[in-house]
Formats: C-alpha cells, sequence, structure tokens
C-alpha cells in the first residue's frame, strides 16, 4: 500500500489532512519521526500561523532536513497553506523578516487586499501541463492566508546539493484583491499549494491523487 506522512511538527491543521489522505486508500501516519517521514513514498508538510514560528517549530522536528533529503532523493514533497510559503526564500509578517526554506525564489508578503485574511473558495489560473491541477483546472478550492508570494523564480538549489535537473517550474496563480500569488508550485519531486486540498471537496481530493501519481 502506498504510504503518505504528515508530518507533525504542532503548525498545522493535520487531521483534516489524515482524513482526507486516507479516504484515498493510503497508509497514513502522523509523525515527526526522521526516519519515518524520509522513506514513506510522500511527505506533506501542513502549516498555520506565523511563518517564523513554522519555521521554528520545523526546525525543532529536524523538518527542514528530512524535506531537503527527500527532495536529494527525488521523493515527492507537498506543502499546504504555511507549509508552502516556508519553501520560498523568506518572509516579510508584521514588519519582520524570517528566513524560509530557500526551496523557491521569492518572498512571501501580505495580500493587497481591503478584506484580510482571505477565506472561502476561488479559482485559479492553472499553469499549463499542471500534474497537480489535472482535470480540475476550473474547479473552486478553499483558501485562509493573509500573506502569499506574489513573485517566484527557480531557487539555486546547488548550496543543498539538490538537483530538479530539467524539470519545468509549473505555478498556478490566483488573484485576490490588488494581489495575484502563487496558488500552487510544481518542480521536480516538490509541489507545494497555498489552498487547502484537504478541505477542498471532490476537487482537492482529486489534486491529492494527482499528487500520488507521481510516486
Amino acid at each position: 500500500m502506498t504510504s503518505v506522512v504528515v508530518f507533525d511538527y504542532g503548525f498545522g491543521n493535520v487531521r483534516s489532512m489524515v482524513r482526507a489522505l486516507a479516504n484515498l486508500d493510503l497508509d497514513v501516519t502522523l509523525t515527526s519521526d526522521y526516519r519515518q517521514a524520509l522513506e514513506a513514498d510522500g511527505l506533506v508538510v501542513p502549516g498555520v500561523g506565523a511563518f517564523a514560528a513554522c519555521m521554528e517549530g520545523l526546525k525543532q522536528m529536524s523538518g527542514d532536513r528530512v524535506i531537503a533529503d527527500r527532495l536529494r532523493a527525488g521523493r515527492p514533497v507537498l506543502g499546504v497553506c504555511v507549509g508552502e510559503q516556508i519553501m520560498f526564500e523568506r518572509g516579510l509578517e508584521r514588519g519582520h523578516e524570517a528566513a524560509g526554506l530557500g526551496l523557491i525564489g521569492g518572498t512571501v508578503d501580505l495580500l493587497d487586499a481591503d478584506v484580510v485574511p482571505h477565506m472561502g473558495w476561488d479559482t485559479v489560473d492553472a499553469a499549463e501541463d499542471s500534474v497537480l491541477m489535472r482535470g480540475v483546472e476550473r474547479e473552486r478550492f478553499y483558501f485562509v492566508h493573509s500573506y502569499a508570494a506574489m513573485d517566484v523564480r527557480p531557487a539555486d538549489l546547488s548550496r543543498l546539493q539538490i538537483d530538479f535537473g530539467d524539470a519545468p517550474e509549473r505555478v498556478t496563480w490566483c488573484d485576490y484583491g490588488r494581489s495575484r500569488f502563487v496558488a500552487a508550485y510544481e518542480r521536480g519531486p516538490l509541489f507545494a499549494t497555498q489552498f487547502h486540498p484537504e478541505k477542498s471537496a471532490e476537487a482537492g481530493a482529486q489534486l491529492l491523487r494527482n499528487w500520488v501519481s507521481t510516486f
């Protein structure tokens, strides 16, 4: 049976993600154990709360190390919500800058909108040839966030000895207020969504199936 670990570092709505994955007949484990997280077929990194606090919690559980080690070995990782945001180089929150994992080039900043947070169902502009969005390009997904990445570029991963080769960068976008932000990101074994697939009904379930198909 295909195995997926939901990484438990104290900053995620983990129960709903575990249920969503279990409903796909996957062998799902909620754990912060390094070896289990490294060896599972897939790893989900959730995240709720402040960017800097999530980064600190992740490091305390060696989550930064297991993510890098998995990507180095070509093993799929999916970051969700703040779990996506911390994949970027840095986050700006309440006037403070915090370093992210640096796996995606770009900065996470406050949405420019009259009403924040961005909460509820919204459509996205799916990347061409997206794996995650296959079959759900015109569906709506559930968002709850005040911050997002408005710029994106491939990061230089040589310092981490990660090589995605010629894997294309696929970016799915969403518009809210005056901001156009990264809704989903794909490059090699690295996947991330700003929205919550586990709360996005059948569209979210299909996205998770699409991700599992990359294992």
